[in-house]
């Protein structure tokens, strides 16, 4: 295929997702900073991107997900599962679960203290607020005047509230706030929303900037591989409606393509491990041995229990007239069911006494269903689902042809690692303790995943084998560091390499205590800070 001239840039930055978005923004604001931004995807510009409840229809959907799949996994008892990807502007914050959650401010120190210098909680602290619209206003710890709008959700459940007063009777607090370094409590989780519509990157970031004449937003561009003189990037390939076009960069390339994206654009450019690349007729630029490794994820148990007493979404869904209802709310108030986050009250506890800061988190919903995109049922009942917020086991996502086209093999490797088997365990009999205090007793819970029956250390990990899948926050497969195996270094430009810079989920050097959307735009704007300084480094000299 002949390839065409797509002109220079200064940065090309490669993915249109939660951190492409930023690092538009911040580094086109410099009108002397000539920007293309490359998303694979289309258009964000449909209903079930923008009403929060489309989530569920989102995610499946090729216009909007790249619709990929686990490898079966032997911790999942031989099962494969769909892992969505954002395909289209505001990536994944265009069909994630929009809920706002930093982690903890271990996270973050872990990570200085594992040699990535200016990692550390009070480093990024700033970065977070920096791009925060909390509702509550601005204090030391939130920001009021940035472009991601944080809001309560506009709902509430009296089950939830239950669920909630059940907890402290477990000895865990409530909290309005998750995200003042220690998220230990229960409460409503906090949403990237305004006025009951779905606050993505693409709205928070890009249409600020669009009327730059130095940005150029380009969709439907899917890269193929970096262009390379030697060991420095000087652009990309893609393809763009059966065409293939180089743009030249300047100065960096930017990967901002997700945990999954980015390593397979590094492989297929030759940047990665030999014995991955070289049986495919992939030339070897970088042997980097930890391209498309230490792949962690968060993995949800999704224990269900059947309740009585209470109204719960899977009543209303039943009904006309609850739909009629749902529907009136949020037409007339963007509140009630359709503004809902996929999930509303989260707990985050300890499994055990063995840990320092809380390592389980549950998503609490007012609903069940068999599987995503499976009707609900049709009794009263809540998912209860519990996952490792700091899983040990790794795993890796590797290409599998030299065509870009085809998808590449991600491996998590779930509960591989005996601790994780151990948490796995442990939550699924918390949750079962949860539904029996005395709260809860009004409710008369009764399991029906995994089940009552299901009992024992090997029948219950065997069952979480069953019912556990992903919860969407892949990370680390890019890995920051400075030992040998780190693909970037804590400035987060590509070791070996000239010209190349990765800002994304995949540098995290460990998995966050919580959701991943906040920290990859904290990691966004602290790349585009560097960035910027190193552009302008470069101009003086």
């Amino acid at each position: 295929m002949i390839t065409q001239d797509f002109g220079e840039w200064d940065v090309v930055i490669v993915g249109a997702g939660s951190a492409g978005c930023v690092l538009a923004n911040r580094l086109s604001a410099n009108p002397a900073t000539r920007v293309l931004l490359l998303e694979a995807g289309g258009s964000d510009n449909r209903l079930w991107v923008h009403v929060p409840v489309g989530y569920l229809y989102a995610m499946g959907d090729p216009s909007l997900d790249w619709c990929l799949k686990t490898e079966p996994e032997p911790g999942l008892n031989g099962r494969a599962l769909n892992y969505p990807r954002g395909r289209v502007l505001g990536g994944c914050s265009s069909i994630n679960g929009m809920i706002y959650m930093r982690g903890q401010a271990r996270d973050y120190d872990l990570w200085r203290q594992m040699g990535n210098a200016g990692w550390g909680w009070d480093d990024v602290l700033p970065y977070f607020r920096k791009s925060e619209n909390f509702h509550g206003g601005g204090d030391d710890l939130h920001g009021d005047t940035g472009e991601l709008r944080v809001e309560r959700q506009r709902l509430g459940w009296p089950i939830l509230d239950a669920v909630a007063e059940a907890a402290e009777e477990m000895g865990i607090p409530r909290t309005q706030d998750f995200n003042r370094g220690d998220n230990e409590g229960s409460g409503y989780f906090e949403v990237n929303q305004r006025r009951g519509l779905r606050w993505n990157a693409r709205k928070a970031f890009l249409d600020p900037a669009r009327g730059r004449p130095n940005l150029r937003i380009l969709t439907g561009a899917e890269v193929m591989r970096l262009s390379l003189d030697g060991r420095r990037a000087t652009g990309v390939i893609f393809r763009q409606d059966g065409a293939a076009y180089h743009a030249r960069a300047g100065a960096e390339v930017v990967l901002a393509a997700g945990a999954i994206g980015t390593p397979k654009i590094l492989e297929l450019s030759g940047i990665g491990r030999a014995d991955v690349l070289r049986p495919l007729g992939i030339d070897m630029v970088q042997d980097m041995a930890g391209v498309g490794e230490n792949l962690a994820d968060h993995l949800q148990i999704r224990t269900i229990f059947r309740i009585t007493g209470a109204r719960t979404l899977n009543d209303w869904y039943a009904s006309p007239w609850g739909k009629l209802k749902i529907g009136l709310d949020y037409a007339l108030k963007r509140s009630g069911p359709l503004a809902m986050a996929p999930s509303q009250l989260g707990i985050f506890t300890r499994s055990s006494d063995e840990h320092e800061t809380p390592n389980i988190e549950y998503h609490v919903q007012p609903l069940s269903l068999d599987a995503f995109g499976q009707p609900l049922h049709r009794f009263p009942a809540l998912t209860v689902s519990v996952c490792n917020l700091r899983p040990e086991s790794r795993g890796s996502v590797h290409v599998t042809s030299a065509d870009a086209r085809q998808p590449p093999a991600i491996r998590p490797n779930y509960l591989s690692a005996p601790a994780d088997q151990r948490v796995a365990v442990a939550s699924i009999r918390h949750a079962r303790a949860l539904m029996a205090t005395r709260r809860m007793a009004e409710f008369q819970p009764t399991e029906i995943k995994p089940g009552a029956q299901v009992d024992g250390e090997a029948a219950l990990l065997q069952a979480a084998g069953d019912i556990a899948t992903t919860i969407f926050h892949p990370v680390s497969t890019a890995r920051m560091g400075v030992d040998a195996g780190a693909v970037v270094s804590p400035e987060l430009t590509v070791n070996g390499l000239a010209g190349l810079s990765i800002a994304d989920a995949s540098v995290m050097p460990a998995i966050p205590s919580g959701n991943t959307h906040a920290p990859v735009t904290m990691i966004a704007e602290k790349a585009a800070e560097m960035i910027a300084a190193r552009m302008a480094a470069r101009r003086r000299a």
